[in-house]
């Protein structure tokens, strides 16, 4: 198995007119890892090296839908590209999430610059969502394409399509509007519209979708403008990217990852996402198809060591602050998932119209596993909150109290069952890395308290007695001499892959004989060709085998940092990127054998891993 190379960030492709023809034929999908990310921090869009946007929620990350052919090829997409065969190369322009395709026929080169539009300032009549396309010619003549074919609420409901004259288009469904706006001839089919333009060296056209929701609708202006608001979009992030302080070796992969952890936080609350994706598969043909477009609490902790480690306080103020805000609507328990809002309702559905990626059913909207118990969310929570603190940040005294009462929630219930991390969908057992987490939950909050941060009072001797009852438990029923490990469960014999954080969060260090014994186990149980697995099949309880899990193997490099074993960090470190798709970006899972993307992408707890591996590895350099 040769992986892709980490540094190859501008992949050739090719395309011709009858290469996504309608059907359900696997090689109708693109694989996962040929889609790009683009978006605000209010909506997110995934476009494919084919210059086709598949994927796009309106108004918000876990919105219904308008494009849906990720999940359908008669789901809707918006295409623009060449008519003819060609060649493509891709990329981010430096330091932004402005993606520029370039796309080479016989007859001449041409590119398609592609941006959601930041909307920063009140001064001018801006859309509420707009997802901007730029074609430019770079030599000869280009003849293009546009397709534009609308199938809104997860291709459920039918548009009304009118033409405005001068304005250009509009679809209307429900209280939404979509204008079309554009300098190319665009003809009515059924619902879709579709148009040719030929593009000169020199030349620049444009299209431009912009949405409202019961609100007026905004047309807006081409040319000039619209450079304008290219030009303002790369200024923004590029002096957002100026803000990330790691100079480290892999400046270029942290990079990319912190900018899609920003991608992935919604602007208006902080929240971060999951991944901007529903239902794409951890097997191809399986049905392991989960709706991501949620904030999990699971990825706190490691999600604040990343933001603050890269020098970003307003990314990490704001996300400690929608933790404590969110979490508000249950406390002082804490429910595993919540929107962007805080919202606990994800009731799952599932959507039998929709035939899934490459074939993979069930797609699944909402997800089921907010109902679960996990405790070990209580200490991701507090970690955030000791990792912000330790930074410099303070914490108000509603939040101090807030932070109290969920040690109070895990002083009373470490003992019991739950669905752990993984959030496996059986029966509720004693998982060991729950216990760790409530371990940390009041090592904490001890500390927090010893530094006058958070008063407990009476309460800080209840939760010592506590947290050492929880490590005498995790040293006599979670270490088996027998497997000479950490295991998956009190009493079992089962290897999981997130013990590997023992040292990453303070509980022992790298080098304590247990530690070092379950690192070596954990490789030869769940290792493939250089990737981890994140447990064994035994405790799948789905029947079907998934991918390689993505975080599992930057755990890996982080865990060995910690020693520190640099040569071996670098190396497992190295790796693991090699399989990054040409623009930086990781799904959940990869495929060990082909190096293929799996699962929802990209995924920020992937990239959450890779940021704070390469901290821990550029830290021990420093050190030694």
């Amino acid at each position: 198995m040769s992986p892709r190379s980490s540094s190859q960030y501008a992949r050739s492709s090719s395309g011709r007119l009858d290469s996504e023809v309608a059907g359900s034929s696997q090689s109708s999908y693109p694989p996962i890892e040929d889609y790009a990310l683009i978006g605000d921090g209010r909506i997110l869009a995934l476009i494919s090296n084919r210059g086709s946007v598949d994927w796009l929620c309106l108004p918000r990350f876990s919105s219904p839908s308008i494009f849906s052919r990720l999940l359908d090829t008669q789901g809707g997409r918006f295409f623009i590209r060449p008519r003819i065969e060609f060649d493509a190369k891709w990329k981010y322009l430096k330091n932004t999430t402005v993606l520029q395709t370039s796309f080479q026929t016989k007859d001449g080169a041409a590119r398609v610059i592609d941006c959601v539009p930041i909307a920063d300032g009140l001064n001018e009549l801006q859309p509420m969502r707009e997802v901007l396309r730029i074609i430019e010619g770079i030599s000869g003549e280009t003849d293009f394409e546009i397709c534009i074919d609308l199938r809104p609420d997860y291709a459920r409901k039918r548009p009304t399509l009118r033409h405005g004259t001068h304005l250009g288009w509009r679809y209307n469904w429900s209280n939404e509007f979509l204008a079309v706006r554009t300098d190319a001839g665009l003809d009515q089919v059924g619902q879709t519209l579709r148009g040719t333009l030929r593009v000169r060296a020199g030349e620049r056209r444009y299209v431009s979708l912009s949405y409202s929701q019961a609100d007026p609708g905004v047309f807006t202006l081409l040319g000039a403008a619209a450079d304008q608001r290219l030009d303002a979009t790369l200024e923004w992030w590029q002096a957002w990217s100026r803000n990330c302080t790691y100079v480290g070796p892999y400046k270029d992969a942290v990079l990319r990852s912190a900018l899609t952890l920003k991608l992935l936080s919604y602007a208006l609350s902080g929240a971060i996402v999951a991944a901007p994706t529903t239902s794409l598969p951890e097997r191809i043909g399986g049905n392991r198809n989960w709706d991501y477009r949620y904030c999990w609490l699971r990825d706190a902790g490691l999600t604040m060591q990343a933001f603050v480690g890269l020098g970003l306080r307003d990314e990490a103020r704001g996300f400690l602050s929608w933790l404590l805000h969110a979490t508000r609507l249950t406390w002082p328990e804490l429910q595993i998932m919540y929107d962007v809002y805080g919202l606990t309702n994800l009731r799952e559905e599932e959507l039998s119209h929709l035939e899934g990626y490459r074939g993979s059913r069930p797609v699944r909207i909402g997800n089921g596993a907010h109902s679960q118990r996990q405790l070990d969310v209580y200490g991701e929570v507090i970690l955030a909150a000791d990792v912000y603190v330790a930074s410099g940040g303070t914490l108000e005294p509603v939040e101090c109290r807030m932070l109290a009462g969920f040690g109070k929630v895990v002083c009373n219930q470490w003992r019991k069952p739950d669905h752990g991390i993984w959030e496996t969908r059986g029966e509720p057992k004693q998982y060991t890395f729950s216990k760790l987490m409530c371990w940390v939950a009041l090592d904490r909050l001890l500390k927090l308290n010893q530094k006058g941060i958070v008063s407990l009072g009476l309460l800080a001797n209840q939760f010592c007695r506590q947290r050492d009852a929880i490590a005498a438990t995790i040293e006599e029923l979670g270490f088996n001499p027998g497997v000479a490990s950490y295991v998956s469960e009190l009493n079992g014999s089962a290897i999981d892959a997130s013990l590997l954080l023992m040292p990453c969060v303070g509980y022992k260090s790298a080098n304590d004989p247990r530690v070092m014994a379950t690192y070596e186990r954990t490789w030869q149980r769940l290792g493939r060709n250089g990737l981890l697995y994140r447990y064994e099949p035994a405790d799948n309880q789905l029947g079907s085998r998934e991918g390689a899990f993505g975080i599992c193997s930057f755990w890996a490099a982080h865990h060995l940092a910690c020693r520190p074993a640099m040569q071996q960090a670098r190396k497992v470190f190295d790796h693991v990127l090699s399989f990054a798709s040409d623009l930086g970006l990781f799904a959940e899972e990869l495929d060990p054998d082909t190096g293929a993307a799996l699962g929802n992408f990209p995924q920020a707890f992937s990239h959450v891993g890779l940021i704070n591996a390469a901290l821990a590895i550029e830290s021990s350099s420093e050190l030694r």
